[in-house]
């Protein structure tokens, strides 16, 4: 085998919703101000018994399902998240725990925020290369909701629960792209989780300011590396982090024949859980064809990127 691919997706989400008037009368705040500024209109919240755990556990079971496999047949579990409490076990044993598997699998938890699927992915990716695993279920799994200020309408009005997972095997045709990834150190107070207990806090213009003008030249050379052009593209996904940065970023890149990746309006901001949940909704529609090139980027705290583009399972 010469690469990997994703063969299956799967995501979860709290039943609890809660809307922008929910919000309204909690902070000073209201519909039309959240939505011109950040787009979004609902997001899910988990409950007391849904810990980053549980909700990693509900999307890997159905990306499972959905690829026709056990539990017994992965040997790596990857799981992406900034909202993991308790430091051991971590929340890629507790999963494998919860979903039985047996084998020995490797189980590694991976933080590096809103960008954690992504770099997740190109790990388990590079791990299927070396030899050093066959099977990967990777993990966006985030209870943004638990760390939130609600009497910041700034940030209150962002956040979401939620999880997303893919499973990755080894193929002769490689099926996931080369990753850029990469940081702005100088920039890590941007985005923060800080503090006992832990509160999410972020500098929202200085992260718009860098996403608008760095983000288009990084993704055009994400595509560089894997040996297409913008133009080849049938869907974006990048994190879902605001509308307002979702958009333009699309068309800057170049991106002018892809399905561009909107979840955020009713999921808000689930850090590293967006992505995959995004795109395992698009594949759910049936909104990208299979093998389609799909571009995948995600970006936020520390302030970290990766990206990478795959073909659509």
């Amino acid at each position: 085998m010469t690469g990997s691919r994703v063969v299956a997706l799967g995501h979860y989400q709290p039943a609890k919703v809660l809307t922008n008037e929910d919000l309204a009368a909690m902070v000073d705040t209201n519909d039309e101000w959240i939505r011109s500024r950040v787009g979004i209109r609902t997001r899910h919240v988990a409950g007391p018994d849904e810990p980053v755990d549980e909700l990693a556990y509900q999307a890997a079971g159905k990306a499972l399902a959905n690829a026709g496999l056990t539990p017994d047949d992965i040997d790596l579990v990857l799981v992406a998240t900034s909202t993991a409490i308790d430091r051991s076990p971590n929340m890629a044993a507790r999963v494998a725990a919860k979903l039985g598997m047996g084998g020995a699998p490797a189980v590694m938890d991976i933080n590096v925020v809103c960008s954690g699927f992504t770099h997740a992915l190109a790990t388990a990716d590079h791990a299927i290369r070396a030899g050093a695993a066959t099977r990967a279920l990777v993990i966006g799994a985030d209870k943004m909701t638990e760390i939130t200020d609600y009497t910041d309408r700034t940030t209150c009005v962002l956040t979401g629960d939620g999880a997303g997972a893919a499973v990755v095997e080894a193929a002769a045709e490689p099926g996931i792209g080369p990753v850029l990834w990469g940081s702005v150190p100088e920039m890590g107070h941007a985005v923060r989780i800080e503090g006992s207990p832990p509160v999410f806090a972020q500098e929202g213009q200085s992260v718009y300011r860098w996403t608008t003008s760095q983000l288009p030249p990084l993704a055009r050379k994400v595509c560089e590396k894997a040996g297409i052009t913008p133009e080849d593209l049938a869907g974006v996904v990048l994190h879902q982090a605001n509308l307002r940065i979702i958009e333009p970023l699309a068309a800057r890149i170049g991106a002018v024949n892809a399905v561009v990746a909107r979840d955020v309006v009713d999921s808000g901001n689930t850090s590293a859980a967006s992505i995959p949940m995004a795109l395992s909704k698009l594949v759910q529609r049936g909104e990208i064809p299979s093998g389609a090139p799909v571009l995948l980027f995600g970006f936020g705290g520390n302030l970290s990127y990766a990206g990478q583009v795959i073909h659509c399972p």
